[in-house]
């Protein structure tokens, strides 16, 4: 599943395309996702004016001018492809392809999707965070107010291991499986830790930590794995730069240690580590 800095990427590379565009025509294909596409959707974007693009978490927010939002999660398999439209050829949504708009400016979004748990609904803007997807979310790592005592507050009591707390998006929204763990390795922390136990002066680092990862992730496009890719249907290539994500077995990056990169799984979900950098 997408994590934070590929949906960001995708969004960035949405806005010069969609904000401040007037939406010509919005017509849905196949609605069946995770939940059914609206069935207003084609009436509420039709002719309306998209005032902004933003992220929350791993949703994309698309403002329009009368009132309401479309949420959009990419789920498992979600791409968002931007084309040039072309009068001279007639356009045919290909197979997965489950909605199509087009603009004022002759660009066109496509939305594909083979195993449909994506998810596209709308909400009221100005009721944006009291939609129950938005409401419980816990604080975006890359805004000014993710710090040390707000993460550590997020943690306080909490007796699961660190790895899973940190997937908790009421803890902290948009992280994943892989960030997760290549943030703990950089942070020294070891997944298995209770985390409400950890040290303020640990989870400080931690959080810088894991702005740090994002950044860098998001300035290399995101990781591509499995059915990520860019608007443009380029891939991303943060994946290169894993220090232990899938490095099962293999020697650890930092010249000091020794170790191994180790797999565990906690909560369903594989984490890899280091045993001697991560306590």
């Amino acid at each position: 599943m997408p994590e934070l800095p590929e949906v960001e990427t995708i969004r960035l590379g949405l806005l010069p395309h969609l904000e401040g565009k007037r939406v010509r025509l919005a017509k849905t294909f196949s609605p069946k996702l995770r939940i059914p596409i609206p069935k207003e959707f084609s009436t509420r974007l039709t002719g309306r004016k998209i005032e902004a693009l933003r992220r929350r978490a791993k949703y994309i927010v698309m403002d329009i001018d009368n009132g309401w939002s479309l949420l959009l999660h990419l789920g498992m398999s979600g791409q968002v492809l931007i084309s040039r439209l072309d009068s001279r050829t007639p356009f045919k949504p290909e197979k997965h392809e489950h909605f199509v708009i087009e603009t004022e400016a002759g660009i066109r979004l496509t939305y594909r999707d083979p195993r449909r748990f994506g998810l596209v609904t709308f909400a009221k803007t100005d009721e944006l965070d009291q939609h129950p997807l938005l409401a419980h979310l816990g604080a975006e790592p890359l805004s000014n107010s993710f710090n040390g005592p707000v993460l550590k507050a997020a943690l306080a009591g909490r007796s699961v291991n660190i790895k899973q707390a940190l997937l908790d998006q009421k803890v902290v929204a948009g992280l994943g499986n892989i960030y997760v763990s290549e943030a703990l390795y950089r942070a020294g922390i070891h997944p298995g830790r209770r985390a409400g136990a950890i040290s303020l002066a640990r989870v400080e680092g931690l959080s810088r930590t894991i702005r740090a990862v994002l950044g860098e992730a998001l300035q290399s496009g995101g990781s591509s794995l499995k059915d990520y890719v860019h608007i443009d249907g380029g891939l991303g290539y943060f994946q290169h730069r894993f220090d232990v994500y899938g490095r099962a077995g293999e020697a650890c990056r930092k010249k000091s240690c020794r170790g191994t990169i180790r797999r565990i799984v906690q909560g369903a979900r594989s984490t890899f580590y280091c045993p001697r950098c991560q306590k």
